[in-house]
């Protein structure tokens, strides 16, 4: 595709003007492109007005810009419509072409991060949608990435759970309730310490010796690790999520005495009530926890340990952690104490924070058992599009297949469809509609354009194009063309909502155009030419919806 903004800087001639100067406008009756004047006030001793003013009444331009008007300190060049949709209906017409700006660069994501023996419930729907749509995208971008999901498989809690289980549970009713029965003997063990405190001692010697490899409580352990994994995986299989690594904090556990041993050779720990802390109060922060004063390890101890793996075994470029916004604190005192210790890669690690997602205001606790399932949640979501499925068509070749992708992409567009700090509120009768900024639209939107391509058959590429001289053309063809630097927006700020923004962009210019103009028509070429923006279209959406996690579809 031309490089408009370069091309606008050629005409002008100035070495005080560059490609990046010039900027797409917001508004299509200010035209295509705007160049702000006001930098070039200094070097040209004029006012912004003046100077727009003028160029404007000497600019030569060629047959791809249609006029260039001065308003306000801006020069805002319109290009030709019909020229500007051959370029982008042709440029996308074979599919999305992005920079390959990750060309041998790794980036590690740490994401999802489910705890062993504790339920997949919506609160992890941020983290899973959001890291993995990030792993797509910077993939996209000729990245090498690692997925990694940091297992929450060691601590006191698993002793606890073995309690329970002893007194309140049986290995049938485990292998037969999965993770709702770990759930419900998890909920239960609180009030047994209530009524009696000495559990807890109890509870402390189940991971003791769970440490120690003692058969009975490794047996117990890896049966919860197993049936958590294996539901966990049918989850993630639903919200096409792979991961490259499932190493947790069980593997790291066993590597924090180096670490120890290094905080200590480098004069960094100190002693704090028994226990071992790296001071960070010339920081503004509260002291980083190594050991505990019985000698336990804590998280930042066993990510520290995790940092320095990942970094010898993979050599990455950034190792990005998408972790809700609650753990601020926690990422800040390790990253430092990895910047202490006087890794300068200390500087490639990166908190991705987000929001919490609650239903009707209630936020998730394992502890009490207010749990909202994520498979819960996305079964009923495939019910519900199920029925809106039988309402709208009949004819689907395979309704059920259909329905699992409006469903679960419903729930996935919805985590991923705002600004990712921003605290949600999920409602199923909200994120199924077909109507606004939902999953559902935009797949609507791409089956639109698969029906008219499809009813279309082979028509060959226009010689001239003509019928796409409209408004409408030209904001669809506008819209398209945005997304490679939404892409790599989103890659950037780490935010795939900006996908998520321009592809409702797409699907809301397709619709108009679609309205506004009758694709097939008597004249060969106006048909052959709507048929290419069209089949832009699709592409841009489909390629735009994979990186979002959601399923493109032929048919709805």
């Amino acid at each position: 595709m031309i490089d408009y903004k370069k091309e606008l800087a050629g005409l002008l001639n100035s070495e005080a003007v560059g490609a990046e100067d010039f900027v797409p406008t917001q508004d299509p009756a200010f035209g295509d492109y705007c160049l702000p004047c006001f930098k070039l006030a200094k070097t040209l001793r004029n006012s912004p007005v003046r100077i727009a003013e003028e160029l404007a009444r000497t600019l030569v331009l060629p047959e791809w810009v249609a006029k260039a008007e001065a308003v306000n300190g801006y020069l805002n060049f319109t290009l030709d419509v019909t020229g500007y949709v051959r370029d982008v209906a042709e440029t996308f017409a074979d599919g999305v072409a992005l920079p390959a700006i990750g060309a041998g660069k790794t980036i590690c994501i740490d994401y999802s991060s489910v705890n062993i023996a504790k339920p997949f419930h919506m609160g992890h729907l941020p983290s899973t949608a959001i890291g993995g749509s990030l792993v797509r995208i910077f993939r996209a971008l000729g990245y090498r990435v690692v997925g990694i999901n940091h297992l929450g498989d060691y601590g006191t809690q698993f002793g606890k759970l073995i309690v329970s289980f002893k007194r309140n549970g049986t290995l049938e009713g485990v292998k037969a309730g999965g993770v709702k029965e770990l759930q419900r003997l998890y909920v239960l063990y609180p009030e047994m310490e209530e009524k009696d405190p000495s559990v807890l001692d109890e509870a402390r010697a189940w991971s003791l010796r769970i440490e120690k490899g003692d058969p009975e409580a490794v047996e117990l352990f890896e049966t919860f690790k197993r049936i958590t994994l294996e539901e966990v995986g049918r989850i993630y299989e639903m919200l096409g999520i792979e991961f490259d690594s499932y190493l947790g904090e069980s593997y790291f556990a066993r590597r924090v005495e180096p670490i120890v041993e290094e905080l200590e050779s480098k004069h960094l720990l100190c002693e704090s009530e028994g226990a071992r802390v790296v001071p960070l109060d010339a920081f503004d922060m509260p002291p980083c926890l190594i050991l505990r004063s019985d000698g336990a390890s804590l998280y930042a101890t066993r990510d520290i340990a995790a940092a320095k793996y990942r970094k010898e075994t993979y050599g990455f470029d950034k190792c990005l952690y998408v972790v809700a916004y609650q753990q601020n604190l926690h990422f800040k005192q390790f990253f430092k104490v990895i910047e202490l210790m006087g890794y300068d890669w200390a500087k490639d690690l990166e908190h991705i924070a987000f929001g919490m997602v609650g239903i009707d205001g209630g936020n998730f606790s394992s502890r009490k058992g207010n749990v909202v399932y994520l498979s819960d949640v996305l079964d009923r979501a495939i019910e519900r599009a199920a029925e809106i499925m039988r309402e709208k068509s009949e004819r689907l070749a395979d309704p059920d297949r259909t329905a699992r992708s409006v469903g679960v992409g419903a729930v996935l567009f919805s985590a991923l469809s705002s600004a990712k700090i921003k605290d949600t509120t999920f409602s199923l009768d909200k994120v199924l509609s077909f109507e606004g900024e939902t999953g559902p639209y935009l797949q609507y939107t791409h089956a639109r354009c698969a029906s008219v391509l499809r009813k279309a058959g082979a028509v060959p590429a226009p010689t001239a194009y003509r019928g796409v001289g409209d408004e409408s053309s030209r904001a669809l063809a506008a819209a398209i063309a945005k997304l490679p630097d939404a892409v790599t927006d989103a890659a950037e700020k780490r935010e795939p909502c900006l996908i998520a923004k321009q592809l409702v962009s797409i699907a809301s210019a397709f619709n108009k155009f679609y309205f506004d103009n009758k694709i097939l028509t008597d004249d060969e070429a106006t048909t052959a030419s709507r048929l290419m923006l069209v089949r832009a279209a699709k592409n841009a959406l489909r390629f735009g919806l994979g990186l979002i996690l959601v399923d493109a579809i032929e048919e709805m």
